[in-house]
């Protein structure tokens, strides 16, 4: 193991990189962003051109780049090419309306509405949108006159040239590449996690609760990975069925991380840990001490864990020698056989489950690298990893089948106002109005910072509670990004070209930040701006905490026009959501156990996904209730509750799912149409919630009773009742269960009691 686990500081260090950021999507967009400004710069400069038009360049240069997010190249030239004329028709519109306040104050609010309505239009509206909106706020930024306008077009053009050079030619991202890089991004934080996990069974009773909570951490992040490659395999595979393979291969690694996590959390606590206890934050780690010192089964598991993680971390894209690949070879052989039972050490029941986790968290790292890698050496395989291989390929064979029947139907969409692009639209329309009048009382020069503020507190927002959190964060951002802006223009004085450099720092550092912190990209777009003023001249003190003032104008401006002008309050947005999840656990829990009693085949994982989706959604959904300086305590407490138990519920519908995808390929499970029965409580349970969530009056009420298990039939006399694989889809469907009744008291729906 020793040999084995050899690896180069250069190759750790790649796995904490790919680790932090999938994909690598938050460094390549701080390098785009920044190479464009710094070629822009570096084409200007040469040919004399002001101060002004080297910051309006800089400017166009960042806007063209960060505009764009469609995933494939062609769509994104052709957006990029629309959006040229775009700027140069909206920074004209600028520089002309200059002179006449009410008729250029009413263009703006005018552009704003299209602007935020043309996101109905996807992510070419979107793009189209911010590029209209950004340039005109450019031209006000550095005072655009119609005398000038062709050394801005000039400008202009250079930055979109820039900004596609940077996208197409020095920083490239295809689809397939992006894909490969969420696969290296889910490998090491799969590596994490098994390093969580054996934390966790070597902490003490001092120590448990934050190996726990470390646990719970690492099985989000993965999951986290795991959405990210749904959310690209149509691009980034070459066919269909490669797509679904390595979707499948991916959801069989979450999933069997994920148990191999509550395996492990059961083998050292004194009963049966519930499930929950993986999702709910701040729940503590179940009654136990440290595990026997000396226990051989114990030191088995250990080193079996350290085992699992040298397969995981050690690809074989990486050059090894031979003594080290056969020590590998070892290692997978020896934890694959624990999927036979006459291979589990002696050991308690629950540890060895612990075993029996190991060993098919083992076979889904191995599915991983057939489905990453292409075909592995099989001249060292044991029996044990010749069958896994063998289930592999007969799961290839019946995904190259391509018979599995989608179930999905259209989704009606809301029209008029009740439509969300139309709605948001009017809202930052008016608070926009609200904006520029009052921005203009603060400054008839300066007011256009409130309407930016209104304008981005409403970007990806969907409820009065999503906005006014953003709103905060932008201003704590700014108040904070005065502070260093004072610091730094004092620092660069009247140097031009040192306060550039430290703006692409600070825009490298504002698109890397971006996706994990609004209040520091705040803090950072504040900082550059008191640089760009400094560039321009126009800094000061006042300059700074005036731009604090329209900061906060601009975000009551929007909470007063999401809260008065068609708001979408909080409860009914999560309340939304919350029924979307329901309806795709009920999709997920029947579908999976109808084909596990013998149905058809249906597209499971496609619909497993959907719901983790759906569950995404509403997680961001309750960030406001489940803010930390939120004053509404129970009601934080009962959110995080009710995520917690709905990831309960999700984690055992896609384990049902993955279970039931099996079923056609794998001799050892077989279909059992009592299943049908067992689930037909929780179905009904999750269906009134439903209801109840969709109209409180609802006279619905959750069935308790007997377990799912002793729901079944009993056979015939002497025979048992069921095997090991129908248990464990029973462990999972009582499971489902016991969470789906969980969710009645926090979402005040009745509870019958059970007959005698």
């Amino acid at each position: 193991m020793r040999a084995a686990g050899r690896r180069s500081a250069r190759a750790r260090l790649g796995d904490r990189l790919a680790a932090s950021d999938p994909g690598l999507l938050r460094l390549t967009a701080g390098l785009r962003t920044v190479g464009a400004v710094a070629l822009t710069l570096a084409v200007l400069a040469p040919l004399n051109a002001g101060v002004t038009r080297l910051v309006a360049g800089a400017m166009a240069a960042m806007v063209a780049t960060f505009s764009i997010r469609e995933k494939q190249r062609p769509r994104q030239a052709v957006t990029l090419a629309l959006g040229l004329p775009v700027a140069l028709a909206s920074v004209s519109l600028g520089a002309l309306l200059h002179p006449y306040v009410l008729a250029g104050d009413a263009f703006f609010v005018a552009l704003i509405f299209v602007a935020v309505y043309g996101r109905r239009f996807g992510d070419r509206g979107t793009a189209l949108g911010l590029v209209g909106f950004q340039t005109y706020f450019l031209s006000l930024f550095v005072g655009a006159e119609a005398s000038g306008l062709p050394g801005l077009y000039a400008v202009i053009c250079v930055a979109f040239a820039s900004s596609a050079a940077m996208r197409f030619a020095i920083v490239p991202q295809t689809p397939a590449g992006v894909l490969e890089r969420l696969r290296q991004a889910f490998r090491a934080r799969l590596a994490q996690l098994v390093s969580a996990q054996l934390d966790l069974l070597d902490a003490g009773p001092d120590d448990i609760d934050k190996a726990l909570e470390a646990v719970r951490d690492g099985t989000a992040r993965l999951h986290e990975s795991a959405l990210m490659i749904q959310s690209r395999l149509e691009e980034g595979t070459p066919d269909e069925s490669v797509a679904r393979l390595v979707q499948r291969r991916v959801a069989d690694a979450e999933i069997a991380a994920e148990r191999l996590g509550l395996q492990l959390l059961t083998a050292r606590s004194a009963e049966r840990t519930d499930t929950l206890t993986l999702h709910l934050p701040g729940a503590p780690a179940p009654e136990a001490g440290r595990l026997p010192v000396g226990d051989e089964a114990i030191d088995t598991v250990r080193r079996d864990l350290r085992a699992l993680r040298l397969l995981v971390v050690r690809p074989p894209a990486e050059r090894t020698g031979e003594y080290t690949g056969t020590a590998l070879a070892q290692l997978r052989n020896r934890l694959l056989g624990y999927r036979e039972e006459e291979n589990l050490p002696v050991a308690a029941p629950a540890v060895q489950d612990v075993f029996r986790g190991i060993g098919e968290a083992a076979r889904a790292v191995l599915g991983l690298r057939i489905a990453f890698e292409g075909p592995q050496d099989e001249s060292q395989d044991s029996p044990a990893t010749a069958r896994s291989r063998e289930e592999f390929d007969a799961e290839d064979a019946a995904i190259d089948a391509g018979d599995v029947v989608d179930g999905a139907a259209g989704e009606q969409t809301p029209g008029g106002l009740d439509r969300p692009t139309t709605r948001a639209a009017v809202q930052v329309a008016v608070g926009s109005a609200l904006a520029i009048v009052g921005g203009e009382f603060l400054s008839s020069h300066r007011w256009y910072w409130a309407v930016l503020t209104c304008w981005i507190v409403f970007l990806n927002t969907a409820s009065t509670g999503e906005i006014l959190v953003k709103g905060y964060r932008r201003l704590l951002g700014t108040v904070f990004g005065v502070v260093a802006g004072i610091a730094l223009a004092g620092l660069v004085g009247p140097h031009t070209w040192l306060a550039f450099g430290l703006v692409l720092v600070l825009i490298f550092a504002m698109f890397y930040s971006a996706p994990l912190s609004y209040t520091l990209m705040s803090f950072f777009v504040t900082a550059m701006l008191g640089l760009l003023y400094t560039l321009l001249h126009t800094y000061s003190l006042s300059v700074l905490l005036l731009r604090v003032a329209e900061t906060a104008l601009g975000a009551a401006c929007g909470v007063f026009a999401a809260v008065f002008v068609l708001p979408v309050r909080t409860d009914r947005r999560t309340n939304e959501l919350l029924g979307t999840v329901l309806a795709r656990l009920v999709d997920v829990t029947e579908d999976a156990v109808d084909q596990l009693s013998g149905g058809p085949a249906t597209d499971l994982l496609d619909k497993a996904r959907e719901l983790d989706q759906a569950l995404s959604d509403l997680r961001g959904a309750t960030l406001p209730l489940t803010h930390p300086v939120t004053p509404l305590r129970a009601r934080r407490s009962t959110a995080e509750y009710v995520v917690a138990l709905l990831e309960t519920c999700a984690y055992h519908a896609r384990s049902l799912a993955a279970t039931a995808e099996l079923l056609p390929t794998h001799p050892s499970i077989a279909a059992d149409p009592r299943l049908r029965g067992a689930v037909r409580r929780t179905v009904r349970n999750i269906e009134a919630i439903a209801a109840r969530v969709a109209d409180e009056h609802a006279d619905v009420e959750v069935v308790s009773g007997q377990s799912v298990a002793a729901l079944l039939e009993p056979g015939r006399a002497g025979a048992e009742r069921y095997g090991r694989v129908t248990g464990r889809v029973l462990r999972h469907l009582e499971r489902l269960d016991e969470a789906v009744a969980g969710l009645a008291r926090p979402l005040r729906v009745p509870v019958a009691q059970p007959r005698r």
